[in-house]
């Protein structure tokens, strides 16, 4: 069975008696409907599931009003059995699709606190950035990631692993026949990524065609949102940004340019396109900061940014990276392979923390990849693809800055600020 992290924070709802009604983001292919369905089966008596898209006859359900026990038993009726308080989950999957339905849940959160209810969404952060008459605090928000490295090393078994890291300090060396396991398994990870069934299907047949077929499956599901649910006018530069992606980071600072997604375009003609991107989840927007000082955000020009994939998996995919370059010791794929390292490290903090990091870079050129605020420190971090660690815009940050700590991400297992990549997941 598959092990999301997220399944802690669910049972912490589901007993906490100011429980209000859940509501989960994510991308599409994460694994949100998977992940309520076998919660409701393992902690409830009974599991009540309504997906609202394309589905008239339920979303006819909210149009008359928004009383909470009237709902209910129309909706026992639907699926010919009653939904009772407590004892069942009542999900609501893709409920961006009924507006009435969202709002509905602030009358449940008021007047039927006695529900379990979890709803779920593939576009619900544009949704949700729309004006809606349910006011936020009436409804808990988690948001669920591809799976992290974490969660792929328990798909492979390696609970027992897992613990034995947890009780490491992160600042000493992992012993080194754990080390070539993690390294072993990071490769299969960069191949993948994190989305579940590209996950289940390579743990289970290493079957690289089928592998293959499944990422580009989730691609191409990505571009039929683009064309069903954005704006008719925007569907061409929503293709153009997002097919960009790739060749943007490759470039030699990664810095997003709008022109070169079209020739002559402007940030304002692309601007909406973009929100769009990162509202439906599919893309991470780093942007520069010149001085690292809390709060991070004030001193940030969104106007020079970077911009990462969700997943690492689908990034190879899209940028024709075949899986052999993370197995053979070809030097040919060694530059793109640093941006998928840097795309996986981003991946992993985001997933951590819950909070894009910034990266920073100096008047002269020196760029330092992340910049995380941890606690009351802000910690620059490096990223390396391999045991290189030469890290000059690290050491020039430094010596301006003099932070408590600094982070190499790299194979590099040496202890102190060298954290290897397949161990990030433990925090930095």
């Amino acid at each position: 069975m598959m092990k999301r992290i997220l399944t802690d924070k669910l049972l912490i709802w589901k007993n906490d008696r100011a429980r209000k009604p859940l509501v989960i983001k994510g991308v599409r292919q994460c694994g949100k409907t998977f992940l309520l369905k076998e919660f409701g089966k393992s902690r409830y008596d009974d599991c009540a599931y309504f997906n609202f898209e394309g589905n008239e006859v339920l979303q006819r359900v909210f149009e008359r009003d928004l009383n909470p026990e009237r709902i209910v038993t129309e909706l026992s009726v639907i699926r010919k059995k009653t939904i009772t308080p407590e004892n069942t989950l009542l999900i609501f999957d893709e409920i961006q699709f009924c507006n009435r339905a969202l709002t509905s849940l602030k009358y449940f959160c008021e007047d039927a606190p006695g529900y379990h209810i979890a709803a779920a969404g593939s576009l619900l952060g544009l949704a949700l950035s729309k004006p809606l008459s349910f006011p936020v605090g009436k409804v808990d928000f988690y948001q669920l990631y591809p799976m992290n490295f974490y969660e792929f090393l328990l798909v492979n078994g390696e609970d027992l692993l897992c613990d034995r890291l947890k009780n490491l300090p992160i600042t000493e060396p992992i012993p080194t026949a754990l080390a070539i396991r993690l390294e072993d398994h990071l490769k299969n990870y960069y191949i993948c990524g994190g989305m579940p069934e590209a996950t289940e299907s390579w743990v289970a047949e290493k079957d690289i065609e089928k592998l293959e077929a499944i990422l580009q499956k989730i691609l191409d599901s990505y571009e039929m949102d683009f064309a069903k649910h954005a704006p008719a006018n925007e569907f061409p530069k929503l293709s153009a940004i997002w097919h960009s992606i790739p060749a943007q980071l490759a470039r030699e600072n990664g810095k997003f340019i709008f022109n070169r997604v079209k020739k002559g375009a402007r940030a304002k003609d692309l601007e909406d396109a973009l929100e769009w991107l990162l509202g439906a989840g599919m893309v991470y927007k780093v942007a520069k900061i010149e001085k690292p000082f809390m709060p991070m955000s004030a001193y940030a020009d969104s106007s020079y940014f970077k911009l990462y994939m969700a997943d690492v998996g689908l990034l190879r995919v899209m940028s024709k990276l075949p899986a052999a370059a993370f197995i053979e010791k070809s030097g040919i794929f060694t530059e793109f392979k640093g941006v998928v390292a840097e795309n996986f490290v981003l991946c992993e903090l985001v997933n951590k923390n819950g909070d894009t990091p910034y990266y920073w870079k100096s008047e002269n050129s020196a760029e330092v990849d992340f910049v995380v605020q941890s606690g009351t420190d802000i910690v620059p971090i490096e990223v390396k693809s391999a045991e290189n660690t030469k890290a000059r815009s690290l050491a020039e940050y430094a010596k301006k800055y003099s932070p408590k700590r600094t982070i190499i991400a790299s194979l590099k297992n040496t202890g102190g600020n060298y954290v290897p990549l397949y161990s990030l997941w433990r925090g930095v």
